[in-house]
């Protein structure tokens, strides 16, 4: 059995993530966002604290503190005061921002859903399995 160049796969992954990205970036771009952005707001349901948000996204704080910044003034985004401790600032997306959110998404799924047609119904759940197993 021939050895799998771990390094080539993951290669492949993030080129063909890229080039997904990539795709729909001028159309995510006219809805007012950059593409990580759409990625923050994207997680911020489920990580609703900025620190919390920026480790989901792998990304560092002080990135995170410019697209919460961003987002903000854009009308997206909003922060409150966490009324379980008033230390805290708690994510809120707004509905524009929910707008923009779902549109881009769709944008993205749309674009994958064309790279994923290259594949039979039994090869993308075999993909779908796989990439499950890993994560």
């Amino acid at each position: 059995m021939t050895k799998i160049d771990a390094a080539r796969l993951w290669s492949l992954n993030h080129r063909l993530l890229m080039s997904v990205i990539a795709t729909v970036a001028a159309e995510v771009g006219a809805l007012g966002l950059e593409p990580k952005e759409l990625f923050v707001l994207s997680e911020v349901d489920e990580h609703p604290y900025p620190a919390e948000l920026a480790a989901a996204l792998v990304m560092p704080k002080p990135s995170m503190t410019v697209y919460v910044k961003r987002l903000e003034a854009a009308g997206f985004l909003r922060r409150e005061i966490d009324a379980a401790d008033l230390r805290k600032h708690r994510l809120l997306i707004t509905p524009a921002g929910r707008k923009v959110m779902q549109r881009g998404l769709t944008l993205l799924a749309d674009a994958f859903a064309e790279r994923l047609a290259r594949l039979s119904a039994g090869e993308q759940a075999q993909l779908r399995g796989l990439l499950e197993k890993l994560c």
